[in-house]
């Protein structure tokens, strides 16, 4: 099998690429999401952590 074979996907490439370009993009946001409420929840409980030292003052 070559190369160009392989990438014409038998003749459904037009269906095939498309719809991993799409699954990798949804994983993309899936992950840049995940990151972002991840550092959020950090942020929130630095601020927690903080104003619970001030209490226990």
């Amino acid at each position: 099998m070559s190369f160009s074979t392989w990438i014409q996907m038998g003749g459904y490439a037009m269906f095939v690429w498309p719809a991993y370009g799409i699954a990798a993009a949804a994983l993309g946001l899936l992950a840049l999401g995940s990151i972002r409420r991840y550092r959020l929840a950090q942020r929130r409980l630095a601020v927690m952590m903080a104003t619970r030292r001030g209490e226990d003052a």
